[in-house]
């Protein structure tokens, strides 16, 4: 045999094991994760058993969720359960030199902030109280805006001099809403017709998969206007509150929120995505209290607006929302000019959610500066207290996490005229492992 020849085959030789080294670091990479996410799993169904409102959703095998729940945990368990935590984070940390493709990396990141936020929780459990800021950081991997209280009273004066009538604005705002209160015998009618609507726009820039669905209830006395149950299998059980008046704006908003491409749609696509297609049994589970919640609500907020661009929304809802609930459509134009200054308001709820939690507010100060500042009526006020009670700095998720996505799609080519690839950025977004840090990088 030739030296060439001798040569060229050695040549193949080397690149024949260098191939099954990398494939052994991936396949070695690959089992050490899943290992880790399995741990992972496990610990946020265990911490599950001391909060009720931890664990949103688990459809994992069924011998891992634990049979007992809304039990009070003690010292020697926290601490067993923090140092769990804590050896989990440390695995992650020896992987971090291992060469990774673009959505390992995605993983390994979100595994990471995901058992950071368990960890925390664990500290909060403890009986910890945590600053404001500080809480939202640990857990959601972001912090709260500033609010300026001098820019929510521009908005409204703004309010003021349009709405009909004279004295206080949230007086006058409750009453010219209430002519666009939908009939409780009408609810589920106009519910219905904006899912569909919904779904079908979402249809046309997002492959909904096979077999998806969701059944809607209608609940009284909970501290949420709507909530998304998923159930696993492609199933959601969305529960819409209705103790207090629902107006015509409300359906298309909750039906896209919880709905498509909502919460539904997100839930469904990382199943499909990353639980049936790449065995990530990570997401099989979803503690609330994490950054997961975060790109959650954020890309469900900007969801809702590509799904009914420039003034679709308010066209698709006059001509066929309004007869269905057969309200009068007068004032409709003023109305929806409303409804855009209010939403600037929005904001304010983080704001009163720090000062309470903080200390700094009593329950009757809150409630009185939501009126104020976000024209609630006390009944109002006082339910949006009972959320920051139960949820406590959950409120930065759909500020923060509305401003994050928003920013994210701009900077990647998501502009205003470009409405495909907005769609295109957020599919993407609902359906890889993401966290709200990484998408500021």
């Amino acid at each position: 045999m030739s030296r060439i020849i001798i040569l060229a085959v050695f040549s193949l030789l080397l690149i024949a094991c260098g191939e099954k080294k990398e494939q052994k670091i991936k396949s070695d990479l690959e089992l050490k994760m899943n290992s880790i996410a399995e741990g992972y799993v496990k610990l946020v169904l265990e911490v599950g058993k001391y909060d009720a409102n931890y664990v949103d959703a688990y459809y994992g095998p069924k011998d891992w969720k634990p049979k007992e729940a809304n039990l009070q945990i003690d010292s020697t368990t926290n601490t067993k359960l923090i140092s769990n935590a804590d050896s989990l984070l440390n695995e992650l940390e020896l992987l971090s030199e291992y060469k990774a493709t673009e959505l390992e990396t995605l993983r390994y990141r979100y595994l990471y902030k995901q058992l950071f936020a368990v960890k925390t929780k664990l500290i909060i459990l403890s009986g910890s109280v945590l600053p404001f800021d500080l809480e939202s950081r640990a857990l959601y991997d972001v912090s709260p805006a500033d609010i300026n209280e001098e820019d929510l009273q521009n908005v409204i004066n703004e309010l003021d001099k349009i709405l009909p009538g004279k004295g206080d604005v949230a007086e006058r705002i409750t009453s010219f809403k209430k002519k666009f209160e939908i009939p409780k015998d009408k609810i589920a009618a106009v519910f219905d017709a904006a899912i569909k609507e919904c779904r079908s726009r979402t249809s046309k820039y997002i492959n909904l998969p096979a077999g998806e669905k969701f059944k809607t209830e209608y609940v009284e006395a909970k501290p949420w206007g709507a909530y998304n149950w998923y159930k696993g299998n492609l199933f959601s059980l969305i529960q819409i509150a209705t103790d207090f008046p629902v107006y015509i704006n409300s359906p298309v908003g909750l039906a896209a929120h919880e709905g498509y491409p909502g919460h539904h749609v997100y839930n469904i696509l990382l199943e499909q995505n990353l639980v049936k297609d790449k065995g990530w049994i990570e997401y099989t589970v979803y503690p609330l209290y994490s950054p997961q919640s975060l790109i959650a609500e954020g890309t469900a907020v900007i969801g809702e607006e590509l799904l009914f661009p420039n003034d679709e929304r308010m066209k698709f809802e006059k001509e066929v929302l309004f007869p269905i609930a057969r309200l009068d459509t007068s004032n409709v134009d003023l109305y929806y000019r409303i409804l855009a200054l209010q939403e600037k308001l929005s904001g304010a709820g983080v704001f009163a959610a720090r000062n309470f939690l903080n200390g700094d507010w009593t329950k009757e100060e809150t409630v009185s500066w939501l009126q104020k500042f976000q024209l609630r009526t006390k009944e109002r006020a006082e339910k949006y207290l009972s959320f920051i009670e139960t949820y406590r700095s959950y409120v930065v998720t759909y500020n923060m996490g509305e401003v994050i996505i928003r920013d994210y799609i701009e900077r990647n080519g998501g502009t205003e005229d470009n409405l495909a690839r907005k769609w295109e950025i957020l599919t993407r977004l609902i359906s890889t492992p993401q966290t709200p840090s990484g998408l500021l990088d």
